[in-house]
């Protein structure tokens, strides 16, 4: 199924900087479902609003819940670490999401009616940056966007064709990383770094293909 985005005309970095800090602050209010009950604070996003690469995660953790930043725990600094050895810049790169804004009690997975409720921001973020390439990071956001059953061990590391204009892979959460330490080949740690590497690859293409 193809996914279709708002246009909304965001032709640089300022303007959608601009555009993104206009929908955080209506998502800090945002009280659509029963999440604002228990939050410290909305997890909007962090890193580039101009970067080529997005990445959706699931929900926040405690760690994010108390920061305001994605992917800050271990999970996020396993990520980094994966990051870094695929020469790819979490900063510079990057701009990081969540499918849900707000953490669920326990870190549980979030409900449809959740996602639903987070979906217009997540869709206004994407259409704001309009990246090149999307990482859908783990089941719970490649299910925002796959209606297909579908195990994210058979999914990973191929090129999805959710959207006319972005490229989009799912990967494994690094969560579900932290659980499997083996680096032997066809293992789950093993298998990040190559799907890292092929994102890697597809920047490389995407800057050389801008540049000319």
């Amino acid at each position: 199924m193809k996914h279709l985005l708002v246009d909304v005309k965001c032709s640089d970095a300022v303007i959608k900087e601009k555009a993104l800090k206009e929908l955080r602050n209506v998502c800090c209010q945002c009280k659509a479902c029963e999440l604002h009950k228990t939050r410290t604070s909305a997890v909007f996003s962090d890193g580039n609003p101009d970067a080529p690469i997005m990445l959706i995660g699931e929900a926040p953790g405690a760690d994010e819940d108390a920061t305001g930043k994605p992917f800050v725990g271990r999970a996020g600094q396993l990520l980094n670490t994966f990051l870094e050895e695929a020469g790819i810049d979490r900063q510079r790169d990057l701009y990081i999401c969540n499918t849900i804004k707000c953490r669920p009690p326990q870190n549980r997975v979030p409900s449809n009616e959740e996602k639903l409720a987070c979906q217009g921001y997540l869709i206004g973020q994407i259409s704001i940056v309009r990246p090149k390439i999307i990482l859908l990071c783990g089941s719970t956001a490649a299910n925002s966007f796959i209606d297909e059953d579908f195990k994210i061990s058979q999914i990973r590391g191929k090129w999805l064709n959710l959207f006319d204009d972005i490229d989009v892979m799912a990967i494994f959460h690094p969560s579900y990383l932290l659980r499997n330490h083996s680096l032997e080949t066809g293992s789950p740690r093993w298998l990040m770094k190559r799907d890292l590497l092929n994102i890697k690859a597809k920047l490389d293409e995407i800057r050389t293909q801008t540049d000319n």
